[in-house]
């Protein structure tokens, strides 16, 4: 037991001498150089601001081509770079920029859809890109009669 007590006490002193240490003086300045560079670049973001994130093609016949433009604006403080632009059909196909869009400027992303489908269509783009969101969801829809004419509601319930 007098052992026991001997040993918490030697412990408690190395302890608390160890804490008497300054502090600061164990602080790597460079660390703290990088990592306040590396804060002052993750506020450098590009925002994309689309001046619309839908589009209604209204009623269309079937098979007929549309296109629509979804204009953006990086109103971010860095280069937008778009990495993908991906639909979430093979008949919707999205054309975004190549090159990296510089903030203040003002881009444009091409969408084509096929015409395919019955009744009311809504398909999704996913444009991939250096932002903080990292995603932005853009929609396109529209009504689509079937291409001889008849009402859609006399082929019965589009599954």
């Amino acid at each position: 037991m007098k052992r026991l007590f001997i040993a918490l006490g030697l412990t408690a002193v190395l302890v608390l001498s160890s804490c008497k240490e300054n502090a600061s003086s164990k602080v790597n300045t460079e660390n703290v150089e990088v990592a306040a560079e590396r804060d002052v670049q993750a506020k450098n973001l590009p925002v994309m601001n689309f001046e619309k994130t839908e589009h209604d093609f209204g009623t269309i016949t079937q098979g007929t081509p549309q296109e629509t433009i979804f204009n953006f604006t990086n109103t971010g403080n860095a280069p937008l770079i778009i990495t993908n632009a991906t639909s979430s059909c093979g008949c919707t196909v999205p054309n975004p920029p190549k090159d990296p869009i510089a903030p203040g400027e003002t881009a444009e992303l091409l969408v084509k859809f096929n015409g395919s489908g019955q009744n009311q269509v809504t398909k999704t783009i996913t444009v991939t890109a250096n932002t903080e969101k990292g995603k932005e969801v853009l929609r396109i829809k529209a009504f689509v009669n079937p291409k001889d004419g008849a009402p859609s509601a006399a082929l019965g319930p589009v599954k």
